[in-house]
């Protein structure tokens, strides 16, 4: 499973970064044409989108990482079982907002899927929405893991009582 969700997590960083740049590179076009008085209409839309991209991959990593979606005020107080406890509920309630994201995500890529963009109208709406899915799906995937590892530890600490 660490295999599968490590080689999850570069693909989902190639995309993020990638979409970064394209971002990026979408506001130097969109900058240095205005400044010489082109108007390139596509640059907003394709900066919008891939910066749309970006964000939900990068989500979805930070929740591998742990480092998304934390409070850890009272997660450093507690100790043993009582910690694990709150690890394993933090996991599953984040892993049912997921599923959430998953589900609802599917329905927006299902209605929105052939709406065009207005600057691109070959491009279908459906490609920058499927990213909300994509991120419901592996954030699922990196919390099964977490939860795994959160059982696995639960028990270590019974066996060491």
């Amino acid at each position: 499973m660490k295999k599968i969700v490590s080689f999850l997590e570069k693909i989902q960083l190639t995309v993020g970064v990638t979409m970064l740049c394209i971002f990026f590179l979408a506001v130097i076009v969109q900058v240095v044409t205005r400044y010489m008085g082109i108007s390139v209409i596509w640059t907003g839309e394709v900066a919008n989108f891939s910066f749309i991209w970006a964000i939900f991959m990068g989500a979805a990593v930070m929740v591998n990482r742990k480092e998304h979606f934390k409070f850890d005020f009272l997660y450093r107080k507690l100790k043993g079982k009582v910690r694990s406890i709150l690890s394993l509920f933090n996991n599953c309630v984040l892993f049912l907002f997921s599923l959430a994201i998953f589900h609802f995500g599917n329905i927006a890529v299902d209605n929105f899927w052939n709406y065009n963009w207005v600057s691109l109208p070959s491009m279908k709406m459906g490609y920058v929405w499927i990213a909300i899915p994509i991120m419901g799906l592996t954030m699922m995937i990196y919390l099964v893991s977490h939860i795994i590892d959160d059982i696995k530890h639960f028990n270590r600490e019974e066996v060491n009582e």
